[in-house]
């Protein structure tokens, strides 16, 4: 199969359409063609003239660990090309930023997650060009969580930069056909073009979604496997805690929780107890670890890890947003009176809590802290709203 990079450079009618056009390229370190080479320099050495790029969250380099660590513009050393930030001291693009090209090429590797900023960049950029006369082009890669959706819809006043629109936290979509949902939500008039992929089946196994020939390169420091990114839409939450999300170690967020004041044994064993069938579609192991830094520093912490990978994967009973909240829950059966959500500035919201902001409002916590509430009750909540998401999304699906 061919990404969407890929294409653009093997298809000389393509590129000719960029011949004569100042490019600017949004790109982070999993922008690679199929041997490997970043696309800006694949693009300079097809003779393309770029002449800016642009790094989201964690930078174009992808050096910047934690959330909430900025980036600062600089100038490329090779090619002596500004390089700007979208994540220092603006998230949107501005209006010198944008007079350095004619045509924006946005090249991430996406997630699959509302959450992942990557996805409200696309939006901004979109904007942005709508406002200025700019074109846009998304090459197209794969959703490496496939095409299952899952969890609320953001609620209509809780946008932020980690929840750009009433969509659920996993939302099927390739940023390709997440930028004409944008489109048509936002009624942006706007140039676009999606450069799609060849041959991707984001249904078919063993990959789910990732085509298992192609090398996994992280798309941000933390984003470490694809059992990772099948996991993310359920394990970010627990950025919102305060418990581990397993940063500081060498598999963050792929584990349900991390503390040192907790049995993960029993809290597995309440999980099952409370809604078996949410623990489906992957192999759950008790762990230690003790983080090198971030939550519980130097702890040796008790947790759960999640592998949703080889046999133990089952693509469509894998449902991470319910796993994520079944754990909470438990540990909220288990330890009534537990410090569970973290009360601290989450990407700049000063005024809400962070697992509410991360969640899109505040139903799933809620939902946890009532203790009469069943998993029927979360169920409900969310069942209609996926099946909105996907009457919604249907004809926007180019594969």
């Amino acid at each position: 199969m061919k990404f969407g990079i890929d294409r653009l450079l093997s298809e000389p009618e393509l590129l000719r359409s960029l011949s004569g056009r100042r490019v600017a390229l949004v790109a982070h370190p999993a922008s690679v063609t199929s041997d490997l080479v970043h696309s800006l320099d694949a693009l300079i050495a097809a003779g393309v003239n770029v002449t800016s790029a642009f790094g989201p969250q964690h930078g174009l380099k992808g050096d910047k660990q934690d959330n909430m660590v900025e980036t600062g513009d600089e100038t490329d050393p090779a090619y002596g090309i500004p390089i700007f930030s979208l994540y220092g001291e603006v998230r949107r693009p501005s209006g010198q930023m944008m007079s350095t090209a004619d045509l924006f090429l946005f090249d991430l590797q996406d997630l699959g997650c509302r959450i992942y900023t990557f996805v409200t960049t696309l939006l901004y950029l979109l904007e942005a060009a709508a406002a200025h006369g700019k074109e846009v082009w998304v090459l197209d890669r794969p959703n490496p969580a496939g095409r299952p959706v899952e969890g609320t819809l953001l609620v209509a006043g809780q946008e932020s930069f980690v929840g750009a629109a009433e969509m659920p936290m996993r939302h099927g979509l390739t940023m390709g056909e997440m930028g004409n949902w944008f489109i048509s939500r936002f009624g942006i008039d706007v140039a676009y073009r999606v450069i799609d992929m060849h041959h991707w089946l984001p249904e078919a196994g063993p990959g789910f979604g990732w085509p298992i020939n192609r090398v996994w390169i992280n798309p941000s420091p933390n984003a470490v496997s694809l059992n990772m990114a099948r996991a993310y839409a359920g394990t970010v939450m627990l950025e919102g805690t305060n418990l581990s999300e397993g940063r500081g170690t060498t598999r963050p967020l792929e584990v349900l929780f991390g503390a040192p004041d907790l049995d993960a044994g029993q809290v597995l064993a309440e999980m099952d107890r409370f809604a078996p069938d949410w623990l489906t579609g992957c192999a759950i192991r008790p762990c230690w670890f003790e983080p090198t830094f971030h939550k519980h520093a130097k702890s040796l912490c008790s947790g759960l890890m999640v592998h949703a990978e080889q046999q133990f994967y089952n693509h469509d009973s894998f449902r991470p947003w319910r796993l994520q909240a079944l754990a909470f829950k438990a540990i909220r059966r288990l330890y009534p009176g537990y410090d569970l959500w973290r009360d601290f500035a989450y990407e700049y919201e000063f005024d809400r809590l962070a697992i509410d902001v991360i969640n899109g409002g505040p139903a799933l916590r809620e939902w946890v802290d009532n203790a009469t509430a069943s998993a029927a009750d979360l169920d409900a909540l969310a069942e209609s709203d996926e099946v909105k998401w996907r009457e919604e999304v249907a004809p926007l699906l180019r594969y």
